[in-house]
This record gives structure tokens, C-alpha cells and sequence, in this order.
């Protein structure tokens, strides 16, 4: 039963690895609920109605478009993981001696292809160096480097929107005030009717303000839980390619009969 079970979720890795998405997806699932909660209940559609600048309607559009973006990015980097833990897999049967990289792939001293992933293209990128250079003794501090750039760019987006939405929020706030302030500049009267008048315009103009604030300060946290979610998958992916490359791959490197100390 313990066999089917695995055969049908995957391997206790492949579960682990594919935990960032699991998580995107339970922290969206709870927002969906608060979502619903809030219409069910009225409040966001007096929300909507009650927002002239429209400017809340934007924020949450922006909102969906960036939590998608974060949720490809998540399973991309899930994906990532599961390919580069079977190509640290492959690497520890067949040992990193012989490694060799042949049409753009990377084999094994048996043949045996790794898995496409990007610790695989990363080690490609030492093999090659290695050969380049020969005898000559090297590092792959830029190598890295260069990786861990462009892995967190896959999240820079996320907390542009993030920042953004905050400003948007402040924006809209401001707004919302200049709104209340138009009809006391415009009161020319005390009597009841223009005070009635007045006061309806500062209502709404106050609803804009914090309708707006709420909307974007909300979604801005998600966001940024979310893509905080997702910088802790790329340090794990990072992690397992820093330590593969450096334990096995550049330790094999260094043995090589033209490696120089």
C-alpha cells in the first residue's frame, strides 16, 4: 500500500521538491477563500461601487497577473529541482570521474546522459572551462555568480509589484483626500442642504482612501509572501547546485592527470 502510494504522489523527494508550488497553492486557496468571504458578505462589491478612481480594480488585476507570474516561477523552480536531484543522482552511481560534455550534453564515463536541468547546464559550463583552460587552475566563483543572478531574477518582478502596489495604495490614499477636500472648497453655504451635499462628497472621498489602502497594502503582503516563498525554493535549488558542483564535479576536475595545485 506504501508502494502505491509513493508510485501515485512520487518519490519523498519529488513530493519535497514540488513543496514550493504545494505551498503557492495553499496560501493562494486561503486568499481565494477571504475573497469569497468578502463578496459573500457585500463588502467587496461596495468596495467596487464606491471606488471612483477605479484605481482598486487596477491593483487587483496587477494582483492576479503577478501571482501567476510567481506561480510559474515556483514551478519552474520545482521542476528544476526534481531534474537537478536526478542528475545529482546520476552523478553519485557513476561517479564525476569522466564526466564530458558531448553535442551540448553532458555524459557520464558510461555514456549515461544527465538530466536536463540547470545544475546539469552548469556543469557543462566547468567541463568546458576546464578544457579551455587546461592545465591552469580554476574556480567557479564566477559561475556561480552569474547563476545566482539569474535565479533571482526569476523574482525581481514580484517585489517591483510588491513595492508598487504600496504606491499605488499611497496614490490612491492621496487621492481620496484631495476628493474629501473638493467639496468643503466648494461649500459656499451652511445651510443643511449644501452642508448634506458636502458631507456625502467627503464620504465618498474617504471610501476611495481606504478602500484603495486596504486593497493595496492586502495585496501587496501576498504578494510578497508569495515571492518570499519562492526565494526560499531558488536558495534550495542554489544550495544543492553549489554543493554537487563543488563537492563532486570540481573535486573530479582537480584530479585530473593535466590539473595543476
Amino acid at each position: 500500500m506504501a508502494q502505491d502510494r509513493m508510485a501515485l504522489f512520487g518519490t519523498p523527494n519529488e513530493i519535497r521538491d514540488y513543496a514550493p508550488l504545494l505551498r503557492w497553492l495553499l496560501l493562494n486557496c486561503f486568499a481565494l477563500i477571504g475573497i469569497a468571504a468578502l463578496w459573500y458578505f457585500g463588502l467587496l462589491q461596495t468596495m467596487l461601487a464606491t471606488d471612483r478612481t477605479h484605481i482598486s480594480i487596477a491593483i487587483l488585476a496587477i494582483f492576479v497577473l503577478t501571482a501567476l507570474h510567481c506561480l510559474f516561477q515556483t514551478a519552474e523552480i520545482s521542476n528544476q529541482l526534481v531534474a537537478s536531484r536526478k542528475a545529482r543522482e546520476t552523478i553519485l552511481a557513476a561517479g564525476a570521474d569522466g564526466l564530458h560534455v558531448v553535442d551540448g550534453r553532458v555524459l557520464t564515463a558510461q555514456g549515461r546522459p544527465l538530466e536536463p536541468s540547470v545544475l546539469t547546464t552548469h556543469i557543462g559550463n566547468l567541463l568546458i572551462k576546464a578544457d579551455v583552460q587546461g592545465s591552469v587552475r580554476f574556480d567557479q566563483t564566477l559561475l556561480l555568480r552569474a547563476l545566482a543572478d539569474r535565479l533571482r531574477g526569476r523574482e525581481k518582478l514580484g517585489l517591483f509589484v510588491s513595492e508598487a502596489l504600496l504606491r499605488l495604495a499611497l496614490l490612491g490614499t492621496a487621492i481620496g483626500f484631495i476628493l474629501m477636500l473638493v467639496p468643503i472648497a466648494a461649500l459656499s453655504s451652511f445651510d443643511a442642504d449644501h452642508l448634506r451635499t458636502a458631507l456625502s462628497g467627503m464620504t465618498g472621498g474617504m471610501a476611495v482612501a481606504l478602500n484603495v489602502t486596504v486593497t493595496g497594502i492586502a495585496s501587496a503582503l501576498v504578494l510578497k509572501l508569495e515571492y518570499y516563498l519562492l526565494d526560499g525554493a531558488i536558495a534550495e535549488l542554489f544550495d544543492l547546485i553549489t554543493e554537487t558542483s563543488e563537492i563532486y564535479v570540481m573535486s573530479a576536475l582537480e584530479r585530473r592527470p593535466d590539473a595543476r595545485p
